[in-house]
């Protein structure tokens, strides 16, 4: 795996060490992780730089899934049933860890990627929120000089869906620039920057597995299913 991975020190790479992050007697399977990229061209440089982090967390111990937007349906009412959308839930729900990448696109995110994210509820899915809990990694790539735009409102949404987004991200300048005909990242403070996100996303999965629901547990929820079943069993009977 490691031979794939040209651009790496081999000397400073570390892989993540459990025994500091989890406790003991956790289950130490390795971190599932969703990746989302934003674009649908045949040379499409947030997918390239999506399956540039798969092989760096794939070398850090994680097991990923790379979710194809080619087909999804933009978001109706009666497309939820649509083979696509089904695939996306459950590679969300199957998820510990996401990793979102868009290019930007008149200063923000693309329809693609939001599509990918509108398909995701807020609501339970066989009583599990498909994001919630999750811990996020952010990633950009532009056309030009480098901004923050993308990344940006992604981590607007990371958070309204209630998700842990880690401090690093990744913002690629002048994409055309760092990547060969074969579509791999060169060396650079750029893809060393994108190594640091991937191993950051690691050790934060691994902090936060077992915990995530108690540190998403809310009062506010609490007390409204206590005021659902406080009505429900005070109904009297007719």
């Amino acid at each position: 795996m490691m031979k794939d991975l040209p651009n790496l020190d081999q000397d400073s790479f570390r892989l993540p060490e459990v025994d500091r992050l989890a406790l003991p007697g956790e289950d130490n399977h390795p971190p599932r992780v969703l990746m989302l990229y934003g674009s649908l061209r045949e040379r499409s440089y947030s997918r390239f730089l999506t399956f540039e982090a798969k092989r760096v967390l794939e070398a850090l111990g994680a097991e990923v899934r790379i979710f194809d937007p080619a087909g999804l349906p933009l978001v109706e009412d009666d497309a939820g049933g649509h083979p696509k959308v089904s695939e996306l839930r459950e590679l969300s729900l199957w998820s510990e860890a996401q990793v979102w990448c868009s290019p930007e696109r008149h200063g923000a995110m693309t329809g693609v990627m939001k599509t990918q994210i509108d398909w995701l509820p807020l609501a339970p899915i066989g009583g599990v929120r498909p994001t919630q809990g999750r811990t996020l990694a952010l990633m950009q790539v532009c056309g030009g000089s480098q901004s923050f735009n993308t990344l940006n409102q992604m981590r607007v949404l990371g958070r309204w869906m209630r998700m842990i987004t880690i401090p690093n991200q990744s913002s690629v300048p002048k994409a055309f620039t760092e990547f060969d005909e074969q579509g791999r990242m060169m060396p650079s403070p750029y893809y060393n920057r994108v190594v640091d996100v991937m191993e950051e996303l690691v050790k934060f999965t691994l902090l936060t597995r077992g915990r995530s629901a108690y540190l998403t547990d809310r009062y506010s929820e609490r007390a409204e299913s206590a005021e659902t079943l406080s009505a429900r069993v005070n109904i009297r009977s007719i």
